[in-house]
């Protein structure tokens, strides 16, 4: 791999975009809006950031955002920018600054968006990965084949210490694999976060020593590094084998020192995520986004899900999912299990299996599992059909002619 880091994107613009790529490269390396005493030529060699491809793809008579130069055509056109390791050295936030920083203010771009990045080795070198990924979650859910079947404790805020017990008792009983905290499931008063971990383990390690199954739990830990560390070490103390971080909200430097202190998988959430990517002329594409998570430690990342309740099609959800089970480096492959979620059940599974062709994914459903007509136990058991059916070619259509619990899930949720 190149010792440079280069990023692509997708720009829009009034003037020729070889012009705009240009003043890209000059804003985030050694240029600025007029020349400067002390930029040599020399200094450019050594530090200035390199155009190494522009190719226009498509002009629109209209710009995406406002605030840009006007002009009667707007280009597009899909832009590649390198910079040298030097300007940055091997770090993670400041490579961040340097792919985006300012470039989405710049008046001359009436769209920018960064589509992907790419690292050189030395970071692979220098940033701890997922420690746990794929292989490390299976081997402590137990589950060796098969998606994991999970899901969110619901109602999201609310329960009291005794009842969020009995609703993961409740779950585990049911045969589901893995729970987690939604993401407004904090510290607060009702739910105090260490009060929560020792009742939840308490409902976790009794069922374990009677079944042998331990059921992996992400709690959420959001909050200050000092907080996740002393709530990670508690989680760990009771036996807990996940934890939980929003990562825009803990930002790169918050998952990172939890992610070289953790000893547990890292479930990273990405709520948020909409005000960096709903226009598709602005912010980021998740591959981009998440390579960055990902080395900070990310072992578990959230991606949507088919046919979701939110504003993402299904293409994408399939493409960010694909990207998180693609090898970063050669040596140090930096694999993310990708979490389908928001709005599934039953329903979605077949299309699921049939567009990702693996099942080394969390498919982790709420009302889909908690809300099945027959119960808990029952929403667990369509889930696990309906995968089953995907997986050996069968319609879940006819796969529930002898699977009454997948019937009534394709029924109530179809």
């Amino acid at each position: 791999m190149s010792e440079r880091l280069e990023a692509d994107y997708i720009i829009e613009t009034a003037i020729d975009p070889r012009q705009a790529a240009e003043i890209m490269a000059g804003e985030q390396s050694s240029g600025t809006f007029v020349a400067v005493p002390g930029e040599t030529e020399e200094l450019k060699a050594r530090s200035a950031a390199q155009v190494e491809a522009v190719e226009i793809y498509d002009t629109v008579t209209a710009p995406s955002l406002p605030g840009a130069a006007t002009g009667e055509r707007y280009a597009r056109a899909r832009v590649t920018l390198s910079w040298p390791l030097g300007n940055m050295g091997v770090s993670l936030p400041n490579a961040m600054t340097t792919v985006s920083g300012n470039l989405y203010e710049l008046k001359p771009f009436s769209g920018l968006r960064l589509v992907d990045v790419r690292f050189p080795d030395a970071y692979a070198e220098a940033y701890p990965g997922p420690r746990f990924g794929v292989d490390g979650t299976r081997r402590l859910t137990g589950v060796t084949k098969g998606p994991v079947i999970g899901t969110i404790i619901k109602p999201s805020v609310g329960f009291s210490l005794t009842q969020t017990a009995e609703r993961v008792t409740e779950l585990i009983d049911g045969g589901v694999d893995f729970i987690k905290d939604d993401e407004l499931q904090a510290d607060g008063p009702h739910c105090p976060f260490d009060a929560r971990v020792e009742a939840v383990m308490r409902a976790i390690n009794d069922h374990a020593d009677r079944t042998g199954k331990k059921v992996m739990v992400a709690f959420n830990l959001t909050g200050e590094v000092d907080e996740m560390r002393a709530r990670h070490d508690l989680v760990l103390r009771h036996g807990g084998t996940c934890v939980m971080a929003s990562v825009n909200s803990v930002g790169l430097g918050g998952l990172l020192a939890l992610g070289r202190h953790t000893q547990l998988p890292i479930h990273a959430h990405r709520n948020g995520w909409g005000y960096l990517s709903r226009h598709p002329m602005l912010g980021w594409s998740f591959p981009a986004w998440a390579k960055f998570w990902r080395l900070a430690g990310a072992d578990h990342l959230h991606v949507n899900g088919l046919q979701n309740k939110f504003c993402e099609g299904d293409d994408s959800v399939i493409a960010a999912a694909q990207s998180l089970l693609t090898p970063m480096f050669a040596d140090k492959p930096c694999i993310t299990m990708p979490v389908f979620s928001s709005g599934q059940s039953a329903v979605q599974a077949a299309e699921t299996y049939r567009r990702m062709q693996t099942t080394d994914l969390i498919y982790a459903a709420g009302g889909g599992l908690v809300g099945h007509p027959d119960g808990i136990a029952a929403g667990v058991a369509s889930l696990r059909q309906a995968w089953e059916a995907a997986e050996a070619g069968i319609p879940a259509e006819t796969y529930a002619r002898d699977h009454p619990a997948l019937a009534r899930a394709l029924e109530a949720y179809a």
